[in-house]
C-alpha cells in the first residue's frame, strides 16, 4: 500500500467548488465527449505515442480502491510477437466458447455485433494493455498481504483508463476470452493474479463501421429519490 507518513497522515484536500452553471457545463461537455466512445474491432496499424498510453495508466492509477491496496496490473504489450502469441490462445478459447460453451440465447444476442471467433484486432492494433487483479500484495515482511473489494477497484481503475484513452483520441475495445488464463503465462505474471479483462488500443482503421445501437433513456436506468 502507498506509505502514509508520519505527521502527514492527512493533507488539506485539493478542491475548488464551481459555480452551478460551470458544473452543469462540465458534466454536459464531458457526456458528450464520451457518448462518441465506441467499441471497435478495425484497427489501424500506425503506432501511438507511449506518452499517452503512460499518462492514461497514471489516471487509471488514481482510482479509488479497497484500504488504498491498489490491486491492480497492467501489462502493456506492443511487440508483434507477444500479439501474435496472444492472438493464437484468444482465439483457441473463443472457438470453445463459439462452437460449445455458449448457449443458444447468448449466440443469438451476439449476432447482431457480427462477432465470431476470429480476432485480427489483436495483432492488428499497436497496442494490447492486459489488465491483472491482484488478489494479493507483497508485505514489507516478505509474506503476502490480502486485498479488498478487488473487483470494485480494479473496474473502477479500468473505466478510468478506458476513458482516459478515448479523451486522448484513441479507440479501444475490451476483449475478454474465457478462461483468460493464458495471459498469465504469456506475460509472465503470477498465478494468484486473474486477468480481468485484455484492453485493445489503437486509431480506428479508416472508414471502419460499428453497429447500430442505442443506449437506454435515463429513466430506464436510473431512480432517484428526491
Amino acid at each position: 500500500m502507498a506509505s502514509i507518513h508520519g505527521q502527514d497522515a492527512f493533507i488539506p484536500l485539493q478542491y475548488s467548488r464551481m459555480p452551478e452553471q460551470d458544473m452543469c457545463r462540465e458534466a454536459q461537455a464531458f457526456y458528450q465527449r464520451m457518448k462518441t466512445r465506441r467499441s471497435v474491432r478495425d484497427f489501424s496499424a500506425d503506432p501511438i505515442p507511449r506518452a499517452v498510453i503512460e499518462q492514461a495508466l497514471r489516471t487509471a492509477g488514481t482510482a479509488p480502491s479497497g484500504a488504498n491496496k491498489q490491486p491492480w496490473h497492467f501489462a502493456v504489450v506492443t511487440d508483434p510477437a507477444v500479439k501474435r502469441e496472444i492472438r493464437l490462445a484468444a482465439e483457441a478459447e473463443e472457438r470453445e466458447f463459439y462452437e460449445r460453451r455458449a448457449s443458444d440465447e447468448w449466440l443469438k444476442d451476439l449476432a447482431p455485433l457480427g462477432t465470431d471467433d476470429q480476432k485480427p484486432f489483436l495483432e492488428t492494433a499497436p497496442c494490447l494493455i492486459g489488465v491483472f487483479l491482484q488478489k494479493f500484495n507483497p508485505g514489507d515482511d516478505g509474506g503476502k498481504h490480502k486485498n479488498y473489494y478487488t473487483s470494485e477497484s480494479v473496474g473502477l481503475a479500468t473505466g478510468m483508463l478506458i476513458s482516459a484513452l478515448h479523451l486522448s483520441g484513441l479507440a479501444t475495445l475490451t476483449h475478454t476470452p474465457s478462461p483468460m488464463k493464458f495471459l498469465n503465462r504469456i506475460l509472465k505474471r503470477p498465478d494468484d493474479e486473474r486477468p480481468f479483462l485484455l484492453l485493445v488500443v489503437g486509431y480506428p482503421a479508416e472508414g471502419v463501421k460499428v453497429p447500430n445501437i442505442s443506449r437506454y433513456e435515463l429513466e430506464h436506468t436510473c431512480s432517484f429519490f428526491d
